[in-house]
């Protein structure tokens, strides 16, 4: 099995069709997050699914305001301080819950956007959602049938990015 084909397709979609995506697909996704390694096993992340009228109260939230429209649900990724052992390992296999999703939504068909930007309004979005403090908001992923096909993508060269 070849992975990389499948690392250098996947792009940021943020225009999506208007078709559901079945509760199965979601439950997959999720599981794909789920899966990522963590330091200690600790699996430091929440997940939380919005739809309808709750993904789109986000909105007033970010700049990203068309994408989050558009798409079909949302994906809240959020820090679980009760299992958190060391703050930045945590962040990292958070990050790395979220390409596992990523990459198998890109394989499942769909498409989906990893809004950061959002985040300058933590505290706001923890408030909206009514969340305990025990949890702090990472990431929203944005995702949905991809409206248009992805356009290609360019990278610097390797030997740009190694440090000798």
């Amino acid at each position: 099995m070849d992975l990389m084909p499948i690392i250098k397709k996947r792009r940021s979609v943020r225009r999506f069709k208007n078709k559901e995506i079945c509760p199965e697909l979601i439950e997959n996704i999720l599981q794909a997050g789920r899966w990522a390694p963590s330091g200690l096993n600790n699996q430091p992340w929440k997940f939380m699914v919005l739809e309808g009228e709750n993904k789109d109260a986000l909105c007033k939230f970010t700049h990203c305001q068309s994408i989050i429209k558009s798409a079909e649900k949302l994906i809240a990724v959020f820090l679980n301080k009760k299992t958190s052992y060391n703050y930045q390992k945590d962040l990292m296999a958070i990050g790395a819950s979220i390409e596992n999703m990523l990459l198998y939504i890109h394989c499942q068909g769909l498409g989906a956007c990893w809004l950061g930007e959002i985040l300058n309004q933590r505290k706001k979005v923890h408030k909206f959602l009514k969340l305990g403090s025990t949890l702090e908001l990472e990431a929203v992923i944005a995702l949905g049938y991809p409206l248009a096909k992805t356009k290609t993508s360019r990278r610097k060269p390797l030997k740009d990015l190694m440090i000798k």
